[in-house]
């Protein structure tokens, strides 16, 4: 039955991808606006936006043409292309774009330094190295650094319902952009004019019943901008997405104990007495400074379970031996899925966008923009462990996990020399103070323990104000100039429950306030003095002014040879203030501040050598107030023989100036990364981990080891080398087909700790760190195996420019449109990308790492991988008044090891859940959704939406960390399952 239902899924895709079935059709209020192409390929636009006297600018050039057929391969969006997708944010419309690498970061990703944000990662590049605009311009940086370092325009902060199209240049643009722009640039074109008032609205729910989706936006605009001269809309949008729940999902998303189906059991919290658990486990244990909870020694004897086997609600389990007892089960996937871990987290956003373009005169225009979009994101977390590692930056003396915290045998009301306070008593926490009154140092109880009765989780708010001002026009009909300004401010905020604050957890404990024995009978009061809520404020700020004018020099063979030239003047802030600015919690300290200013000028000149032969070439000098500076040259060539055939390629060179959380010593960056202790070490701690020998010691499984750094003002901008070449072939009117390659070497790569892993390796050897990395941190002792090496915990590692990397691979695109009848048209579309190569060279003499088809850069953003292949296939059917369109998904499959995880890529050692080829790949996913609509009048259309037609199931991916076995960046479909969606568009 299973091999029969899995194949019907996989003819169910086929068929309707193949079939087309699903659609729907354009928002009304987007009919009313040309586009200049419908497909996601630089193939020649067709339609009303075609037409020769509607001339547009296309992403990376200053020029104005009749089509997106750009020397530079140009991947054009539309609002009807996204609509029959059922996609319905700039964030889904951007990163479905088959060239979205390695480091995509997606709101599902809810364990990152900046989750609640959105991001693309060209060529898997980095989110850095991909430059979003708005309507050319820049706006301002999500607050919170991609892995504590990388900068990004958030897209859930982008108004969707207000946008024309989205141009993805994909090839280096720093010549006409400067900085960031080394991936490739994402040019979000807004509406320029509208008249009539327009909306929609949209409601659905999953197959589940969870994960409900509540849209709706309006636009409303007045003036005929041709006949009047000037035209003004307002446009507003809201969405609600509910949360998503780990257990809702079932197995294996939502338990660490994959021994069913033949792989590990990683869940220690039914076989493991330390591992942290809601039913507090206690151990004796001295304590060397009878004030301080921290300063507990070395626990022996056997452990005991406070209040008792009535509060295990799953049932209990026993150690045997000296060190043993017995403890309740848990298996903490699955019990706090359903109040803590969200597979998709509750978000809210709301969006208001105002233009009013004017004609101050015949040929001068103008126009002025104004945005504001906020977005909240509820992201949940496993309940606080007592055992936690000191804040980064901290003493030792602050850590609750080297060498433990204790209970002391007495409390009283101050907390302070309780063992000789006039009201002391003995703790009720500590079972063992009675018997140990006399001895109180050599009394006190180790306690292990999860505070479930104190939600964990963040609220993050983010709001953006975004306004832009612009005129051109021409003089003599011989010039055409612009000027555009641009400011914009990004408020972050993150309000933070559940964070355990060290004075307020001592004060509890010292006090016994807190009662471990049935935490059901803490007040509120007390939960607050051990984890008081609080907010973190951030933001960035921008300000940027343009100016540029073109010119027609004089006649070639081919048309006329335009030369342009510009200036830019651009300020920039960020503020990202640290969680724990006074290390007074357990939050992480990573922060940045930063202020610079950059001046830029640049030219372009595009010459039309014969009707057949276009020679683009461009420049920009970009100057930092940091003290460094660079220039970017392009160069890129058209031929076209034939009608049929066009051949084109570029070349340039750009760069990533550092950001302030790379370059400011202001700024420090504390991350951490989940690493499986090597065979030595597992041996030293009750024996390798293997299928036969489970070896259920926590402390020789995955743990969570940290690192940190803090910026280094000596950092070089990072360099880039690119190269493209391709091909557009259109053998029939509304047939075309591209082919793409690109071949990309950076250098110069700024990295936190590129010999990270080195050192790692060393530490568990006894060997020296590689120079500049330090161990801040480690481990108590394991209580297993006292004399054995302890675990490391904290890392120094240093921000340095370290080696290259070099990606290279081919996209391609195929765009039809068959007219089959005088009412049915068909048309279908491919975007695919195939990664050739994605390497880095250390720099330092070691090993290159080869990351293609694998999970590396396992250490980059999601830890999601390499996919050699991802793409999607669009069909779309057109009968009379209905639309049947269907998009098929595809990601290849990721190989279960990272090449900077360690040199062994044969999976021979194993991963975190298995051995052999069972536990080698995480396997291809495909999938298809479906998308109908029905015209019922000009204004009126009704549209229903299927996504995941199948069910497809996300592919099992142990080795992530970004998700309990699965990859959110890629496979997200896969958790959400199969979806519904209804509702209408309308315009009067």
């Amino acid at each position: 039955m299973i091999l029969h239902s899995t194949l019907k899924n996989r003819l169910l895709v086929g068929a309707a991808s193949l079939g087309a079935l699903a659609a729907f059709a354009a928002p009304a209020f987007a009919q009313d606006q040309a586009a200049p192409a419908t497909l996601p390929s630089d193939a020649p636009a067709t339609g009303p936006a075609a037409a020769p006297t509607d001339d547009i600018v296309v992403t990376g050039s200053l020029f104005r043409r009749t089509n997106t057929e750009t020397p530079s391969p140009v991947t054009v969006l539309t609002t009807e292309t996204l609509s029959r997708a059922g996609i319905t944010n700039i964030n889904d419309a951007v990163r479905s774009i088959s060239a979205d690498g390695a480091g995509s970061i997606s709101t599902g990703f809810t364990n990152g330094f900046s989750a609640g944000g959105a991001a693309v990662s060209l060529r898997g590049l980095g989110v850095s190295s991909t430059l979003v605009l708005i309507d050319g311009t820049r706006s301002t940086n999500f607050p919170l650094n991609d892995d504590g370092h990388n900068a990004y325009v958030d897209l859930n902060s982008i108004p969707f319902s207000a946008v024309e199209r989205v141009e993805v240049l994909k090839d280096g643009a720093s010549s006409s952009y400067g900085a960031d722009a080394i991936g490739g640039v994402v040019n979000i074109i807004m509406k320029k004019h509208f008249t009539g008032l327009a909306g929609t609205v949209e409601g659905g729910v999953t197959e589940k019943g969870d994960g409900a989706r509540y849209r709706g936006n309006l636009t409303a605009g007045y003036g005929d901008y041709d006949e009047k001269g000037w035209n003004f809309y307002v446009n507003g949008e809201y969405q609600k997405d509910q949360p998503i729940s780990a257990t809702s999902r079932g197995f294996p998303y939502n338990t660490n104990d994959l021994s069913s189906i033949g792989g590990l059991d990683n869940n220690t919290g039914d076989s493991s007495l330390t591992t942290q658990s809601t039913n507090a486990v206690v151990r004796r244990a001295p304590q060397t400074d009878l004030n301080n909870p921290f300063a507990g020694g070395v626990a022996t004897g056997t452990y005991t379970l406070l209040g008792g086997t009535a509060a295990c609600n799953y049932g209990t389990f026993t150690v045997a031996g000296a060190a043993g007892g017995t403890g309740c089960k848990h298996d903490y996937g699955k019990e706090y899925g359903t109040r803590y871990n969200d597979i998709q987290p509750s978000q809210e956003r709301y969006s208001f966008t105002g233009r009013l373009s004017f004609r101050v005169a015949p040929t001068v225009e103008g126009y002025l923009t104004g945005s504001y979009s906020h977005s909240e994101v509820t992201i949940g977390r496993q309940p606080s462990g007592i055992r936690q590692t000191q804040p980064y930056g901290a003493s030792p003396t602050q850590s609750s996990s080297n060498p433990g915290i204790v209970l002391p045998v007495y409390i009283c009301s101050t907390g302070v020399n309780c063992a000789t306070a006039s009201d002391r008593t003995l703790n009720p926490n500590n079972p063992y103070a009675a018997a140990g009154a006399l001895d109180p140092a050599n009394n006190a109880a180790r306690i292990y323990y999860a505070f479930g009765d104190i939600p964990v989780y963040s609220k993050r708010d983010n709001e953006v104000f975004r306004g832009a001002f612009g005129l051109n026009g021409d003089i003599a009909g011989d010039y055409h100039w612009k000027v555009d300004a641009v400011g914009a401010r990004d408020n972050f905020s993150i309000e933070n429950h559940g964070v355990l604050d060290i004075a307020g957890l001592k004060k509890a404990v010292n006090t016994g306030a807190y009662n471990f024995v049935n935490p059901a009978l803490n007040t509120q009061a007390v939960r607050d003095m051990i984890a008081p809520v609080y907010t973190t404020p951030s933001h960035t700020s921008l300000i940027s002014v343009d100016a540029s004018i073109a010119k027609d020099l004089f006649a070639l063979p081919g048309g006329n040879l335009q030369v342009a030239v510009g200036g830019q003047f651009r300020h920039e802030t960020e503020e990202n203030n640290s969680n724990n600015p006074g290390l007074t919690k357990y939050a992480n300290t990573s922060a940045a501040f930063g202020t610079h200013d950059v001046t830029a000028g640049y030219f372009e000149i595009n010459a039309p050598i014969l009707t057949t032969l276009e020679v683009n070439g461009s420049g920009r000098y970009d100057h930092y107030s940091e003290g460094f500076s660079h220039f970017s040259p392009k160069i890129g060539a058209k031929w076209t023989p034939i009608k049929q055939l066009a051949i084109r390629g570029t070349y340039s060179n750009g760069f990533r100036a550092p950001t302030f959380a790379e370059n400011n010593p202001l700024s420090s960056y504390a991350g951490f990364v989940t690493v499986t202790p090597p065979a030595s070490f597992q041996q030293a701690h009750g024996g390798l981990i293997t299928g036969t020998n489970p070896n259920t010691n926590p402390y020789a499984q995955a743990y969570s080891l940290g690192s940190g750094a803090t910026g280094n003002p000596n950092l070089k901008p990072e360099k880039s080398r690119s190269f493209t070449g391709g091909v557009v072939v259109e053998p029939v009117r509304n047939v075309s087909f591209t082919v793409d390659y690109y071949n990309i070497k950076k250098t110069d790569v700024i990295v936190t700790g590129p010999d990270a892993a080195i050192a790692r390796a060393n530490y568990f050897a006894g060997t020296a760190l590689p120079a500049g990395y330090t161990v801040s941190a480690v481990d108590a002792p394991d209580p297993l195996f006292p004399n054995a090496l302890p675990r490391v915990l904290i890392i120094n590692v240093p921000f340095v420019n370290a080696g290259s990397i070099k990606s290279s691979g081919l996209d391609f695109g195929a765009n039809v449109g068959v007219p089959i009848t005088d009412t049915i048209k068909f048309t279908s579309r491919l975007d695919l990308t195939y990664v050739i190569q994605y390497d880095l060279d250390p720099g330092n003499g070691s090993k290159i790492q080869k990351y293609v088809g694998t999970l590396g850069p396992y250490e980059l953003s999601s830890g999601a991988g390499t996919p050699r292949v991802r793409g999607n296939w669009q069909n779309t059917i057109e009968f009379g008044p209905v639309a049947l369109t269907a998009t098929t998904y595809y990601v290849s499959r990721i190989k279960e090891v990272a090449a900077d995880e360690g040199d062994d890529l044969s999976c021979a050692g194993g991963n975190l859940y298995g051995t052999g080829d069972k536990f080698c790949y995480v396997k291809r996913f495909i999938y298809a959704d479906v998308n109908a609509a029905f015209r019922v009048n000009d204004g009126f259309t009704l549209n229903l939406f299927v996504g995941n037609i199948t069910g497809e199931k996300a592919p099992l991916a142990p080795a992530s960390y970004s998700g309990a076995n699965y990859l959110p960046t890629w496979h997200m479909a896969g958790i959400v399952g199969r979806s519904f969606r209804a509702g209408a568009n309308f315009k009067f």
